[in-house]
């Protein structure tokens, strides 16, 4: 059994699998079949027609609710895997794809945030109709580089983890 867009029946199901109400899932849609076509320059029924093998994913609807409750689950490629019948290799590549269509589509669609300002009067004057900001500072362990210099670069000074 794998899970599928035809299961969620309430609000509360799409905000818990999506994150979006229902309507906002389908605006995305739109967007996602836009921005996907202009990617790959066929649209995904002609896609999946070249394709010999068993294709999971027919609609982009099918795609983008994947491509969300991936991201808004936080399950590993396996657990992925399991819940959507697919290898966790295969889990990977169409997460990865996913996401960049997504993100084209976002961009074009104007929902983008910026993330790069030259100048703190830029940020101010993007920002300065908004309430109180939020920044995540939180720091994430990671893997230590071989390469003296990437090592350097990254480094941020602590030497005592917090647990």
């Amino acid at each position: 059994m794998s899970i599928s867009l035809k299961s969620i029946r309430t609000e509360r199901q799409w905000r818990a699998s999506t994150g979006l109400t229902k309507e906002q899932f389908y605006k995305l849609v739109d967007l996602f079949s836009s921005a996907y076509e202009e990617i790959f320059g066929e649209s995904l029924g002609e896609k999946s027609s070249d394709q010999e093998s068993d294709v999971k994913f027919n609609t982009y609807e099918d795609l983008l609710f994947f491509g969300l409750y991936s991201i808004k689950s936080g399950l590993t490629y396996d657990l992925l895997g399991l819940s959507f019948d697919l290898s966790p290799s295969n889990v990977h590549a169409k997460q990865g794809m996913v996401l960049s269509v997504l993100q084209s589509a976002l961009e074009q669609g104007g929902y983008m945030p910026k993330r790069i300002y030259n100048s703190n009067e830029e940020f101010i004057a993007d920002w300065n109709n908004e309430g109180a900001i939020m920044v995540d500072g939180t720091e994430q362990r990671r893997q230590r580089p071989k390469n003296q210099i990437l090592q350097k670069k990254d480094y941020s000074g602590k030497k005592k983890h917090i647990r």
